[in-house]
């Protein structure tokens, strides 16, 4: 990179905010699960969506790549800059404005730079909910949840980040600066060009600014941990619970008892609810808008009703918020509990409800044969048919020796997810890391149209270089 590129940059943000120097830029070149640390020319921190555009239009110009940037908390290697070194990072950092929250039209206007838990406070100071939520609220962007179309718990009541967005404000690849900040339901006038955003991992433009649909704050809820024989009992209990409860059902959360071993394992302070394990679980979550009472009610009477036709059902149900908030803990705590274990091969997956059963039963058996006596730690949001599917060691194996077997692992849970009419990435994306998988997955003419889609937005071909295409 040129001396001038470099003073261009300067000038338009000040020298403060462009860090060209190793020690500057490391903490923004290594992804969140330290397994790849590339490298920049610089890393770039504009102050507003102004300062954002010059940066492109530089960057443009000068055809330098960028690597649009959030919390860092993505997981396939999104936003992060490969190893060659001949990209900038722009850090959306600063960009951390509320600009204005609407609570009679149930919209709230945010800079992509905005903590989710800082979007989540500034609703409930309203009187209003933002449902979105992730075990990494407390350092994950706006602009990164929905450039990944961030999914979490929520999503069986309320969708993901793409149905939690009216309007977006984005900086094009040539510099532009699109305002469709439009806190409107109904829009019925061309292409949905916030739809082409969402879930683009930053390679069509930068995502500055949005306008996220607010709900009423319920006022009760109601949780419970209930201990299954099998998924097929889950599928079961889900069935019955949406019926009974409708809308009311916020939650539904499939955890393995190697899930709770784990967590038990390496937090010991927090409680376990059964005093026998079983070999599955399901967390549930029941919301009213009329009452705690009525929430707490309908959930029990739901659960009754199931305990009382499957004697083998066994449920916890809590009788404080500082409870229910502890039975979530074990749940939030599993991907902490897997890399305080060790290392194993990780999978975001989606299928149709109905067949994640089969797909469990299947896919276990496959991959027992191919690796005896690897463990499946399995856990997701059944509600909406989301597993992290992931495969550790056997039981003192060696993480190294098991890892080189990533690419066969990988093979078998991928044609497994195929098969079932399943998806590769459920709420991950797709970044450097599953790329590949997505070329051997995708149909070509789905393909040929992304990319037509990314050359007609991005012709230089500067924007996140190497992701998803």
């Amino acid at each position: 990179m040129s001396d001038s590129f470099l003073d261009t940059c300067c000038a338009i943000v000040g020298d403060g905010h462009v860090l060209a120097d190793v020690a500057g830029m490391e903490p923004f070149l290594t992804d969140w699960r330290g397994r790849f640390t590339g490298r920049a020319r610089a890393v770039l921190r504009p102050g507003s969506v102004e300062e954002v555009a010059a940066l492109v239009r530089a960057c443009a110009a000068a055809q330098v790549p960028i690597v649009p940037q959030g919390g860092r908390t993505g997981l396939v290697l999104g936003s992060v800059p490969d190893a060659s070194g001949e990209a900038v990072v722009l850090s959306l950092a600063r960009l951390n404005r509320i600009r204005a929250v609407d609570p009679a039209n149930r919209t709230m206007t945010v800079d992509a730079g905005c903590l989710l838990q800082q979007v989540q406070e500034t609703a409930a100071v309203h009187g209003c909910l933002f449902p979105l939520s992730l075990a990494s609220e407390g350092s994950c962007t706006i602009g990164g949840n929905l450039s990944t179309n961030a999914g979490g718990t929520a999503v069986l009541r309320y969708g993901n980040a793409r149905d939690l967005c009216l309007g977006l404000e984005v900086v094009t690849p040539s510099g532009e600066v699109w305002d469709g900040l439009r806190g409107l339901r109904k829009d019925n006038t061309g292409y949905s060009l916030r739809d082409l955003f969402v879930g683009a991992e930053g390679t069509l433009g930068v995502i500055t600014a949005a306008v996220l649909k607010l709900y009423p704050q319920p006022r009760g809820s109601a949780t419970a941990l209930v201990a299954l024989a099998s998924p097929e009992a889950a599928l079961g209990l889900l069935s019955r619970l949406q019926d009974e409860c409708g809308a009311g059902l916020t939650a539904f959360e499939l955890v393995s008892d190697l899930c709770m071993q784990l967590v038990a394992r390496h937090f010991p302070a927090l409680p376990q609810p059964f005093r026998a394990p079983s070999p599955y679980y399901a967390l549930v979550d029941v919301e009213s808008s009329e009452s705690q009472e009525h929430a707490t009610q309908l959930l029990e009477h739901s659960l009754g009703a199931a305990l009382a036709e499957d004697a083998s059902l066994e449920a916890v149900v809590p009788s404080s918020v500082g409870q229910a908030r502890d039975l979530w803990r074990l749940r939030e705590h599993i991907p902490l509990a897997q890399a305080a274990e060790g290392k194993n091969i990780k999978h975001d997956i989606s299928l149709p409800v109905s067949l994640i059963p089969a797909f469990i039963r299947d896919t276990a058996a496959e991959l027992q044969l191919g690796f005896p006596g690897c463990q499946l730690v399995c856990f997701g949001h059944l509600g909406d048919g989301n597993l992290h599917f992931n495969v550790a060691p056997p039981p003192g194996g060696v993480d190294e020796d098991f890892l080189v077997h990533q690419h066969a692992v990988n093979r078998i849970v991928h044609d497994s997810v195929a098969a079932h009419g399943g998806s590769i990435s459920a709420e991950h994306g797709i970044g450097a890391l599953k790329r590949g998988e997505l070329e051997r997955y995708k149909p070509p003419v789905e393909l040929d149209m992304m990319r037509a889609i990314k050359a007609a937005l991005d012709p230089l071909g500067i924007m996140n270089p190497g992701k998803i295409l």
